[in-house]
């Protein structure tokens, strides 16, 4: 993903005959996704333009989208990833940031030691999880980001401190 375009929804199913979508938002403000502009595919070549959304629940919509005006078109829009230029977002704050900016981010026991590093960030309903590679790991590990596993995150100096849960090591016991 590039960090010059930062993920703010997906949209779903079609919902009915007449072109709408369901549509996840990921946005601080689940209806704010609606104001940003330009919305874009990963690439920023095709754009997207909310006409109207209507709540589901918590962060999912119906959504009008122009120039879509029936099932069919609706289907090819399924899963696909709507993106906004960084640059037409606010500028974080403090101890804030875009969860784009944490892949690639060197993780670190808390010692100092290197643990791994972050190279996806997944969501399936119950909460951020990130994707850790392990360089003794062959496969990478999945660890919820909360407070507790991950104290201390730093994207000016490009690191974050990964205090793994019970029987998680960077390095797998031997055999």
């Amino acid at each position: 993903m590039a960090k010059d375009r930062i993920l703010v929804g997906r949209f779903g199913a079609p919902h009915g005959v007449g072109g709408d979508l369901r549509l996840t938002s990921f946005t601080g403000v689940p209806g704010a996704i609606a104001t940003y502009k330009p919305l874009c595919d990963e690439s920023g070549t095709r754009r997207f333009s909310i006409l109207s959304l209507r709540p589901i629940k918590d962060n999912m919509f119906v959504a009008k989208i122009a120039g879509v005006g029936d099932r069919a078109s609706a289907r090819t829009l399924t899963h696909a990833e709507l993106f906004v230029p960084r640059a037409s977002l606010p500028e974080v704050e403090g101890e804030e940031f875009y969860l784009a900016d944490l892949i690639g981010l060197a993780a670190m026991n808390d010692a100092g030691g290197a643990f791994g590093s972050v190279v996806n960030i997944l969501n399936f309903g119950g909460g951020d999880i990130l994707e850790i590679a392990c360089p003794d790991r062959n496969e990478t590990l999945l660890l919820p980001f909360t407070k507790e596993i991950f104290p201390h995150v730093d994207i000016e100096a490009g690191h974050l401190t990964v205090m793994p849960p019970a029987g998680i090591e960077a390095k797998p016991p031997e055999r």
